[in-house]
């Protein structure tokens, strides 16, 4: 049986204008510290108004850019744990 020890809250805030939207993501995690990401969208001037589009095209970004960061860092922490470089993780 596996049991749930920790979990995670993930923060997204966004800054709109009528062409662009900002999206910014934070996780603090258990150990203290915390890891950001921040993603763009713009509108292409024959488009729609919609922001709703425009925060999940930044959000997404920003998501991804937290996942990467969070990879690099569970990377290093096998590096400083096992004394030796190890294999790359692969998304």
């Amino acid at each position: 049986m596996m049991h749930t020890a920790v979990g995670w809250h993930v923060e997204l805030e966004f800054q709109e204008d009528d062409q662009h939207t900002r999206a910014a993501a934070l996780v603090r995690l258990p150990d203290g510290s915390e890891v950001r990401g921040h993603g763009r969208a713009s509108r292409h001037r024959v488009d729609a108004n919609q922001p709703r589009v425009g925060e999940e095209i930044a959000g997404a970004r920003a998501l991804n850019e937290l996942a990467m960061q969070l990879l690099t860092k569970a990377h290093d922490e096998i590096d400083a744990a096992s004394g030796r470089t190890s294999h790359p993780i692969n998304v």
